[in-house]
Formats: structure tokens, sequence, C-alpha cells
């Protein structure tokens, strides 16, 4: 009974968390109606929850210090730069010119992204089901992109890029990163990581921009207190819960929501049409995903 309610419970932190995330795109869309910058908006989101992950960083302290040395530090801070800076800057980027709904479809290929980044880096072995999986997901993104294309701008190809390149490095990041979070722990370290994109995305305000933040409209700065809080602080923790209660491998079968539940946010509240091509590339893609996710323990 225990157990059983433990599952229970994983499920819906794991439902609300993915839920959570995935609204980041569309408060990214509704922000942009007031024609605000995507730098500006990223440096929003960080600022927001930045004393948040102070404080986290401050009373949460490394799972592991023992095991900890100077070096590991410094890869944090590469790790940080990679997985929290430049993939939510081409993200953001990207949402400039595709749907919120096309976005997330196209950033759930990472987790095929780490397959493929694994077998390059550390020569793992891809088996004939992960080979699948990357086929039909890749698929699936072929057919929602192409579904946009019979209508949308010419800039929906530079969007899709913008945001593959969010994917792949998201997927570097994980990749990189999955050596040191057991040293330092799941809390800690993503703590320590947001801290450090914080300052990168501040460095590249500072350095290439320097226009003033304080002349937006008040609704900007509410979607931005809305994406730092409930859209990136908050569901981090979830997930991380969730995967502690339920292990990786059942999250990422929950994760596969992820796409869809973009899809109805974005027809909700951003009025994004919902084409067959793009429901029918979602669900390919999920599939997909559902087969990496299927191997046995």
């Amino acid at each position: 009974m225990n157990f059983s309610k433990t599952i229970n419970s994983g499920v819906f932190i794991a439902i609300v968390g993915i839920v959570l995330f995935s609204a980041k795109a569309v408060l990214v869309k509704l922000a942009y109606q007031y024609n605000v910058s995507a730098i500006h908006l990223l440096l929003f989101r960080m600022l927001f929850a930045l004393p948040f992950y102070i404080l986290i960083a401050f009373y949460v302290k490394p799972q592991n210090p023992n095991k900890i040395k100077n070096i590991d530090f410094l890869w944090v801070v590469l790790f940080g730069f990679i997985g929290y800076y430049l993939a939510s800057y081409f993200d953001f980027l990207g949402l400039q010119y595709i749907k919120a709904g096309l976005e997330r479809i196209i950033l759930f290929v990472y987790p095929t992204l780490v397959i493929l980044i694994s077998k390059i880096v550390f020569k793992t072995k891809i088996s004939i089901k992960q080979l699948l999986a990357i086929l039909i997901t890749y698929f699936g993104v072929l057919i929602a992109f192409w579904g946009e294309l019979s209508f949308e701008s010419s800039n929906v190809v530079l969007g899709g890029f913008l945001v593959f390149l969010s994917a792949f490095t998201y997927a570097i990041y994980l990749v990189g990163s999955s050596w040191l979070i057991p040293k330092f722990g799941v809390v800690s370290f993503t703590a320590y990581a947001m801290i450090v994109s914080t300052i990168c995305v501040l460095v590249h305000y500072l350095i290439i921009d320097r226009t003033s933040i304080l002349e937006y409209t008040y609704q900007v700065y509410v979607l931005g207190f809305l994406m730092a809080i409930f859209s990136t602080l908050i569901p981090s923790f979830l997930v991380s819960l969730a995967i502690k209660k339920l292990g990786a491998s059942n999250f990422s079968i929950i994760g596969s929501i992820g796409p869809v539940s973009t899809i109805i946010l974005a027809y909700l509240f951003l009025d994004e049409k919902l084409t067959f091509m793009q429901l029918v590339g979602a669900i390919v893609v999920i599939l997909g995903i559902g087969v990496i996710s299927s191997k046995k323990s």
C-alpha cells in the first residue's frame, strides 16, 4: 500500500512538474506580444529566480563533499554555461519564429541526442531499440515541421534550427554533468548551475545589449516572474522529486506528455491552430521516446 501511494504521488508530482515546464514556451510567446527582446526576457527569468537559488545553494550542502575536487567547480561553470545559458538563449530566440507547440516537439528530441552524444564521447553501444527510437523521433519532428512549412513564414526554418540547437546543448549538459550530480546532489548542482547561468546572461546583457530593461509594461515583468517561479524554480525541484520516487525511466515515460501539454496550453492561451500534422508529429515523437523508456531494468 505504501509503495502504491509512493508511485501515485510520484506520478502526480511528475505531471505537475512537466506541465509547469511546458508552460514556459507559452509564457515566452505571451511576453513577445509586448515587443520584449529575447535577452531581456531571459534576464528577467533568471534574475527573478536567482535569490531563491542563492538561498538554496547556501542552505543545502553538497551530497558528497569529500569527493568534490576544485576542478569540479570549473566543470559546474562550464555546464551551467552550456545547459542553462546557451540552451535557454537558443530556445528563447527560436520562439520568436515558431509556435510554442512546434518548439516543444523539437525540444523533445533531446533524449535521442543524449544517446548519440554518449556514443560519440563515451563509445557507448547503441542498441537496435535505441536506433529505432531515434528514427521514429526524428520522423515525428519532420512530420510536425513539414506541416508548419505549408503555411508559416520562411523564418520557421531558422526558428526550428535555433530550438534544435537548444535541445543539442541541453543534451550536452545532461551527458557532461551526469558524473557531477552524484558528487553535488541534484538540488545543489541545479542551484549552482542556475547561478552560473544567471551570471552568463547578465554578462551577455552588459556586453552586447545594455539597453534599458525598465521601460516595459508591467505585463512583461509579471510574465517574467511567473516564468521564473512557476516554469523554472518550482518544476525543477518537482521533477527531481518525481525522479527520486519513480526512477528516471518511469519519469521519462510520463515526460511524453510534455509536447501534448504545450500544444494544449498554446491552443488555450495563444489561439495557436492545432493542426492535424502537428498532432500526428507529436504522437510519433512520444512513441519514439516511449521506445527508449521501455528498456527493462
